[in-house]
C-alpha cells in the first residue's frame, strides 16, 4: 500500500507499507526521517481511507523505516485490526 509521510520540519517521504501491526508499521522507502522523527503516515487503507495516523520513527534501515503508532482514534484502531487480522488469515 503506498504511503505519503509528512512532518514539520523535513521533506515529504514516499513509501510503502511492508509490514503493519496495530503498533506499528514498516515503510519501504528510498530514504527515511530520522529516529525519533515525529511523522504523519497519510494513507488510503482498506475499509478506512484517507487515514492520518500520528507516529514516531523508532528505526532505520538502508531501505526504508520502521515507526510506531502514537494514539490512534476508534476508526484508525477498527481499520489496522482488521487489516492485520485479514493479513493473518490468508498467510
Amino acid at each position: 500500500m503506498p504511503v505519503t509521510c509528512t512532518r514539520q520540519d523535513g521533506p515529504e517521504v514516499q513509501g510503502t507499507i511492508v509490514d503493519l501491526s496495530v503498533g506499528g508499521v514498516f515503510i519501504e522507502a528510498p530514504s527515511s526521517p530520522p529516529y525519533g522523527a515525529k511523522i504523519v503516515i497519510h494513507a488510503d487503507l482498506p475499509g478506512a481511507p484517507k487515514l492520518a495516523l500520528a507516529a514516531v520513527v523508532r528505526w532505520n534501515k538502508p531501505h526504508g523505516f520502521g515507526v510506531q503508532f502514537g494514539l490512534l482514534g476508534a476508526v484508525e484502531t477498527h481499520a489496522l485490526a482488521a487489516i492485520v487480522a485479514k493479513s493473518r488469515l490468508s498467510a
